[in-house]
């Protein structure tokens, strides 16, 4: 079941808002549930601790099997502090 919810945001707020959703391919709506369902705790299989940023980049990056990141990490840890 759906319920209608009326808000009242700052103009530029929305302009932004609905450029924004319409670059993702999403509705102000969809993009305000979702933002819900993440503080909330209802989203699944995505933690309370990732930010919107984080959870936009979600998926954008398929790593090869043979990738070590922990390796890497400690590569460049290495590399940056000699």
């Amino acid at each position: 079941m759906t319920t209608k919810l009326t808000l009242t945001l700052d103009d530029q707020v929305i302009r932004k808002a609905k450029r924004y959703a319409k670059a993702k391919g999403q509705s102000v709506s969809e993009l305000v549930e979702s933002y819900f369902k993440s503080i909330t705790g209802q989203e699944s299989g995505v933690s309370e601790e990732l930010t919107p940023t984080v959870k936009s980049l979600m998926g954008s990056f398929k790593a090869p099997n043979e990738f070590d990141y922990k390796k890497i990490l400690k590569e460049e840890k290495l590399r940056k502090y000699e």
